[in-house]
């Protein structure tokens, strides 16, 4: 598959310290890579709601099709949000929600489509302890390893105030580089477990 990459913007703030560090990252990416960046906010997509076992048709939402469609043709998806509550804002925790349903609707070749391709993570946070992000990272990795997909890890940086995660030094440093390199297939802890391995793409600022 050739690469390309989904920008999916997840913040309440237009421009903020998330999106700038993900385009600060994205500069690094091949000219001949392609990507596409969708803001969240902006598309036309409800609250997500579970029909599996309804007899009622699964309702359909107006940009939801745009979206799933986005997401089959990339082969690396990135997760744009800040740390809300030290998870994902809804924004993207609702963007994941629809996928329960892609696994079954329209096409439930959904998950199988999926393995293989790579799911990444950028963020940026009021803390600077970085550990305070983990529920954000496993959240984004447990979601990776139950599709059958990589995990690039989440790229973390500093900021509250607009421009601020530009002087965090450390994430600029880091955000050159992320990007590169194969990310590993991401695994749940007992499955490392099993096959006596350690697990990767779990260290926060990875």
């Amino acid at each position: 598959m050739t690469r390309s990459f989904l920008f999916l913007l997840a913040s309440a703030r237009a421009d903020g310290n998330t999106e700038q560090l993900a385009r600060t990252a994205a500069e690094r990416l091949p000219g001949t890579v392609e990507q596409r960046w969708l803001d969240l906010t902006r598309l036309r997509l409800p609250d997500y709601v579970d029909a599996r076992h309804a007899d009622a048709p699964w309702p359909e939402q107006q940009d939801e099709e745009l979206l799933r469609q986005a997401t089959l043709a990339a082969s690396d998806i990135v997760i744009v949000s800040p740390l809300y509550w030290y998870s994902l804002s809804s924004y993207a925790k609702r963007y994941l929600d629809y996928w329960s349903k892609w696994l079954a609707s329209p096409d439930p070749s959904f998950k199988a489509q999926m393995a293989g391709r790579t799911l990444w993570g950028v963020t940026a946070m009021a803390h600077r302890e970085e550990v305070v992000a983990r529920p954000l990272v496993l959240t984004l990795h447990h979601t990776a390893a139950y599709m059958g997909m990589r995990f690039g890890g989440v790229l973390l940086g500093n900021g509250s105030r607009p421009g601020q995660v530009t002087r965090d030094e450390q994430a600029m440093v880091r955000a050159q580089t992320f990007f590169s390199g194969e990310a590993p297939l991401a695994r749940f802890p007992y499955e490392h477990a099993q096959l006596g391995t350690a697990p990767e793409g779990l260290m926060v600022g990875s």
